[in-house]
């Protein structure tokens, strides 16, 4: 079941990204050669119109093969993707990007119309208290809200967890307010090495509740936090993917936490046992994170050939018409490097899988 859902969803990436490509270079009259999933060798084809849709052996991604797309033609060559403006040749490399975070926005803004949404309470709210904490020697309950500490008002998490890191080994005052309104003042010392799991007071907080909104409301406030998550997710995969740049530059070896087809393959099994909720959020996780891998500058990658676009519009003459050529050079030499990281990646992968 693990296998079948594996390959749905990389089935629905894939699909998603491609016809992107697809739909915009039929929209600006280029001839779609071929619609693939997966790399060749070719396992299954049909030709319908002038497009042949094909299934590949190599299921790891897909392509468009685009008329001219190559190389500069004689023939047809109205239709040929060289001869288009490159506005054109732009929007049709950029189009499956713009698809996979479009995904994205619908599958979180999917979620969020189904569950709770989470709402600021204006305050920080005491959730748990560990046992032999200092919060729960100094009085701390469940419920409590924090309205101060040491004077200074605190109406976020983030705040809290400041002052509280800022004041380690030293008494701190504390002003709560408890369920029926009472104020109190508590005095506590934030420990300067907690147990593990445990923070300095050893006590969970929260500055949001879940809210459940009217029914006829769900699909707007879906659709804010599905945006807000896709922009979260957007910023955390950025960052990861410069760590890895970072690490391969300066180490020369591939980062721990990354995952590649193998690892995702486990990641979805352990994702699907909560639900499809849970996987569809996963989804629109891996379209950002695909969207976001292509449009990198890359040799081979969509962000590799928006950039020879871009070349292209540098230059005039002679040396024009040979940029073409360094790009199937470069793009040659680009697919060999990723097919060789994926390798790598892979070979973690299962050494970290064995290791478990």
């Amino acid at each position: 079941m693990t296998l079948l859902i594996f390959l749905l969803i990389l089935s629905i990436l894939v699909l998603v990204h491609e016809f992107g490509h697809f739909i915009v270079a039929k929209l600006s009259g280029v001839k779609v050669e071929e619609f693939g999933i997966g790399f060749p060798p070719r396992i299954l084809s049909i030709k319908y119109g002038e497009t042949v849709y094909s299934i590949n052996a190599l299921f790891f991604g897909g392509f468009v093969r685009l008329y001219g797309e190559e190389q500069a033609v004689q023939k047809d060559s109205q239709r040929a993707f060289s001869s288009k403006s490159k506005k054109i040749r732009a929007a049709i490399i950029t189009a499956g990007v713009i698809m996979n975070l479009l995904l994205a926005i619908v599958a979180f803004s999917v979620v969020y119309s189904i569950v709770d949404i989470p709402r600021p309470l204006g305050y920080v709210r005491v959730e748990e208290i560990a046992s032999n904490s200092p919060a729960e020697i100094a009085g701390l309950e469940p419920e409590d809200a924090i309205v101060s500490v040491n004077g200074e008002k605190v109406t976020s998490y983030r705040e809290f967890i400041q002052l509280i890191e800022n004041n380690k080994g030293k008494e701190v005052t504390v002003e709560l307010r408890g369920k029926s309104g009472e104020i109190r003042v508590v005095k506590v010392t934030p420990r300067e090495s907690p147990p593990e799991n445990e923070g300095p007071l050893g006590v969970a907080i929260t500055d949001t509740e879940a809210y459940s909104p009217p029914v006829w409301q769900r699909p707007f406030w879906g659709t804010v936090y599905g945006l807000k998550e896709a922009v979260f997710w957007g910023k955390q995969i950025v960052g990861g993917i410069g760590a890895v740049f970072a690490s391969l530059i300066t180490q020369q070896k591939v980062p721990e936490g990354i995952a590649g087809p193998v690892g995702i393959f486990q990641i979805t099994g352990g994702v699907a046992q909560q639900g499809a909720l849970a996987l569809l959020h996963f989804l629109g996780v891996l379209s950002i994170n695909l969207g976001i891998l292509n449009i990198i500058p890359f040799p081979a990658l969509d962000g590799g050939r928006l950039l020879f676009v871009g070349i292209e519009a540098l230059f005039r003459g002679r040396a024009r018409a040979i940029i073409p050529k360094v790009e199937r050079v470069t793009n040659m030499i680009g697919f060999g490097l990723l097919i060789a990281l994926l390798v790598a990646i892979t070979l973690q992968d299962i050494r970290r899988i064995l290791g478990q």
